[in-house]
């Protein structure tokens, strides 16, 4: 499979392991490598930016293929030493750089003179023309189907993609809502050279997350995620279970929620140790509409292995059915 982003990347098939917080670690990212697609390890899913530069150490020792490292940039009062991360990310010959978040032309900027490839996720066309302008090498752009944070403009994915196609010049990632190869090829048909996966990738043998964690995807269909932060204009979506629904039923009250109350219920290190125990409903565990596609927990190379054959053999079908 040829398009922009497999030169780009140099990988053998377009598709991209989401740079996922708590699960985006070296043994996922190189398995996801080693398949022929492209990992990401996730850099504040490091406590610090030493730990980041010895977490791509370790995802040496296990690929030899290219990976890249996401570093989201979050509004926050007290952020984390973000540009020391990107300095680990440069100093440590990482040839790919996921961005997502605020802004990041600075960031952008230093990475591209260091001679990264430089991908930037976002929701919206207007946020990727302007990441174009800021010289990025391509865009993933999120449908609302996706996990975690969709904006607030709710365009699902087969209106956002070929938007995104029509207007950019540079490539386009197509994310959110993918898990097989039917997903693969209607993102191509659409315009995308590429696909982004995180939901997908949390059901593989590989991911660092608990067997119950990886069940419950598999038990969830498309319904079974919620829409959190809605009423805080910071829209997240997330597996339904005991939190999501408190939370939700919180913002629905008369009177509105702060984030202050509901901080106790989202805090990250509570679905970092949900993630890690296999407790579903004790904290926040990120999930995209996709569940609903995901009936089985193959290893990496067996799930795209399985989404080429399946791409390939849709796009056969369909052309068929243009043959006079």
């Amino acid at each position: 499979m040829n398009t922009r982003i497999t030169k780009l990347l140099g990988i053998s098939y377009p598709i991209i392991q989401g740079g996922m917080m708590w699960v985006g670690r070296a043994e996922l990212a190189a398995a996801v490598s080693n398949a022929g697609g492209l990992g990401i390890i996730t850099a504040l899913t490091q406590p610090d930016p030493q730990a980041l530069a010895e977490e791509i150490a370790r995802c040496r020792t296990l690929t030899s293929r290219p990976f890249g490292v996401n570093l989201t940039l979050l509004p926050s009062i007290n952020p984390p030493p973000y540009e020391a991360y990107l300095d680990v990310i440069i100093e440590s010959g990482v040839k790919v750089l996921e961005t997502a978040g605020n802004n990041p032309r600075e960031f952008i900027a230093k990475a591209k003179q260091a001679g990264l490839v430089v991908i930037h996720k976002c929701v919206a066309v207007r946020h990727a023309l302007s990441a174009e302008r800021n010289g990025v090498d391509a865009v993933s752009i999120d449908g609302f189907e996706c996990a975690g944070h969709p904006g607030e403009d709710d365009i699902s994915g087969l209106v956002l993609i070929p938007a995104a196609a029509r207007r950019l010049s540079i490539p386009v990632i197509a994310s959110g809502g993918i898990a097989d190869g039917h997903g693969l090829a209607a993102a191509l048909a659409l315009g995308a050279e590429g696909v982004n996966m995180g939901t997908r990738f949390c059901a593989t043998q590989e991911a660092p997350i608990h067997p119950s964690i990886k069940q419950a995807l598999l038990a969830a269909d498309e319904r079974d995620t919620r829409l959190i932060f809605r009423s805080l204009r910071n829209t997240a979506r997330v597996l339904r279970n005991a939190i999501s629904e408190e939370v939700v039923s919180l913002e629905r009250r008369e009177g509105g929620v702060t984030f202050e109350d509901i901080r106790p219920l989202v805090a990250g290190a509570r679905g970092r140790a949900a993630l890690e125990s296999g407790q579903v409903d004790d904290g926040v565990i990120t999930a995209g509409q996709c569940v609903g596609l995901i009936d089985d927990i193959p290893t990496c190379a067996e799930l795209i292995e399985r989404m080429v054959a399946e791409a390939r053999e849709q796009v056969r079908r369909v052309a068929g059915q243009f043959d006079a």
